[in-house]
């Protein structure tokens, strides 16, 4: 999805980076530090390819929806920003985080033993990111793989500090089976004409994640309630569980 915005000639990235990182890891930087990771509007104008309208431009920083303070600062500094959320079976993002953190050096026990320390692990950390603007967790932001599953708290803390037709969920496996019709669907939430781009690529993608059934068992039961929760907000079941 953020392959396919690039290549709409009315939308501009972050100049530096996919990610800013600046309500989560970076706010204590100050407006103007987040500001300076973005096109002059002017420049991003001209080089809107006759697009219809200005530019727009965004960060794509997945924390966001899961720090405890991201979702009040961004409504407090851009209250007018819209949100688009990208979730996915919670299974699967749980073992497949696990993966991209042994693969980084941001963990260093198997799958199993990790869920059963995750608990411990973020004991007190919540708190802590509140207190402290400039506090980062290692644990919060890397090891919380089952809890950052739990999508339907998050979107209800958003939308704490967004009205509704600011929020936008998109389910990836909608956006891989019928990428067209939801890229339609994203430019129309935004506002911009309807430019498709020439292919939808699909990146990072990795098989199945090969976990033992007994595990996959225990994380569906786990995420029932959730899910549940989740399908009486977005008023659909989610697709993962269609």
């Amino acid at each position: 999805m953020y392959r396919a915005l690039m290549s709409h000639p009315s939308i501009r990235p972050a100049v530096l980076r996919k990610g800013v990182n600046f309500f989560d890891l970076n706010y204590h930087r100050g407006m103007r530090w987040y500001q300076g990771h973005f096109p002059v509007r002017a420049i991003a104008d001209a080089r809107g390819k006759g697009a219809a309208g200005s530019s727009v431009t965004f960060d794509a920083s997945g924390y966001y929806m899961f720090h405890p303070m991201a979702a009040s600062r961004m409504a407090a500094d851009l209250p007018n920003l819209k949100v688009i959320t990208m979730l996915r079976d919670p299974v699967e993002r749980a073992y497949s985080a696990h993966r991209h953190a042994l693969a980084r050096g941001f963990e260093t026990e198997p799958f199993e033993r990790a869920i059963d320390l995750e608990a411990e692990r973020l004991d007190g950390e919540v708190e802590r990111l509140i207190a402290d603007p400039r506090y980062q967790s290692h644990s919060h932001r890397h090891q919380a793989y089952v809890t950052r599953g739990q999508y339907v708290e998050q979107l209800e803390r958003l939308l704490e500090f967004f009205p509704h037709d600011q929020l936008l969920v998109v389910e990836s496996e909608n956006f891989f089976e019928q990428p067209d019709v939801e890229y339609r669907r994203i430019l129309e939430f935004l506002g911009l004409p309807e430019i498709m781009p020439s292919a939808f690529d699909r990146y990072n993608a990795r098989p199945r994640a090969p976990m033992s059934e007994a595990t996959r068992d225990r994380l569906r039961h786990h995420y029932e309630q959730y899910d549940a929760a989740l399908a009486r907000l977005l008023g659909h079941e989610p697709a993962w569980r269609q």
